[in-house]
């Protein structure tokens, strides 16, 4: 097995997710050596630490200003981040065809929006199930039709409220779930002639859950689109929010696992940085469809990760931690 596939496989183990509790080079290559086979020097480690980090694929990235290393941000999937950028651009692809500057700064904005979403249904208390697999470089276009970006979940009690373990233990006895699932189609920019599509995918990704929402990170400023898109919410029940995010704002926030990793301080001052407007609220049935849960399983198994958690939470009476939803 080669130097570079056996760093891929052991980095993540021993790389922080913190990017302020990098790890310095010395310190690394102690820690993976003994795990791996063939004797390597330090300089040839070294190397590959710098050439992997400029890798956007790989698990390891360096500090900006500084010294260290930290455990890259999960990729965005590259069928939805393809979809973003086309959305992001209004369409004209020609305009950034062949500017790879230019596609990494759509991606870090893309990637920036993804965690301040992660971060603001942790401070709201919603739990988000980010969708990955079905959106891998090689699966089939109809995936954007049959999975959100994300799933947000809601459950009827807070993460350390122990006085409703109870309540949680006797409804996953009944078969009644404790909690509402929302499907969450995140999009950058609104516009006149892709949020059709937008709000479509959105409702066709929901079927099986209890509730729709499309979140932009812009604002929306123009009325008649404004407007368009409430009658559109009315007629099928799909909640759209906007985070007052504008590409100014999203080009000064820092990095996505700096956001996703910040203390409760620096959190404060970024959800200061949000103005979020709910444009319509969705409308939440009260069952999940579980004939149209269990016909897509079988496409991801990402469907079984989501239910174990949500089936092991619900039994124990306590909301456990998914560690993957960054």
């Amino acid at each position: 097995m080669s130097l570079r596939k056996q760093l891929t496989d052991v980095l993540p183990e021993y790389l922080p997710a913190n990017p302020k509790e990098a790890i310095k080079g010395t310190e690394l290559i102690r820690l993976i050596r003994m795990k791996l086979e063939g004797n390597y020097s330090d300089a040839s480690l070294r190397y590959h630490f710098s050439i992997m980090s400029c890798d956007p694929t790989s698990p390891i990235a360096k500090v900006e200003k500084g010294q260290g290393y930290y455990r890259r941000t999960a990729p965005i999937p590259a069928l939805s981040s393809a979809q973003e950028i086309y959305s992001h651009y209004q369409g004209r692809l020609d305009d950034i065809h062949g500017d790879q500057v230019e596609v990494d700064h759509a991606m870090m904005r893309i990637r920036k929006f993804r965690a301040i979403v992660n971060k603001w249904c942790d401070v709201n208390g919603r739990f988000p199930f980010a969708f990955r697999e079905p959106f891998a470089a090689d699966a089939p276009i109809g995936n954007l039709w049959k999975f959100p970006e994300m799933l947000l979940v809601d459950w009827e009690s807070g993460e350390d409220d122990e006085q409703a373990r109870p309540l949680l233990k006797l409804k996953s006895q009944l078969g009644l779930p404790p909690f509402r699932l929302h499907a969450a189609r995140l999009r950058i920019l609104p516009a006149h002639h892709t949020f059709r599509e937008d709000f479509f995918q959105t409702l066709s990704a929901s079927v099986w859950a209890q509730g729709g929402e499309l979140i932009y990170a812009a604002p929306i400023e123009d009325e008649a689109l404004s407007d368009a898109i409430r009658r559109l919410s009315t007629i099928f029940g799909i909640g759209v929010t906007t985070f007052g995010l504008t590409a100014e704002i999203l080009d000064d926030l820092p990095r996505p696992a700096n956001i996703l990793n910040a203390h409760p301080r620096e959190t404060e001052a970024l959800m200061e940085r949000l103005d979020v407007t709910r444009v319509s609220s969705p409308k939440s049935r009260p069952h999940i469809d579980w004939t149209a849960l269990e016909a897509i399983r079988g496409d991801s198994e990402e469907v079984d990760k989501l239910l174990t958690w949500l089936s092991e939470s619900a039994e124990s009476g306590h909301i456990l931690p998914y560690e993957e939803k960054s």
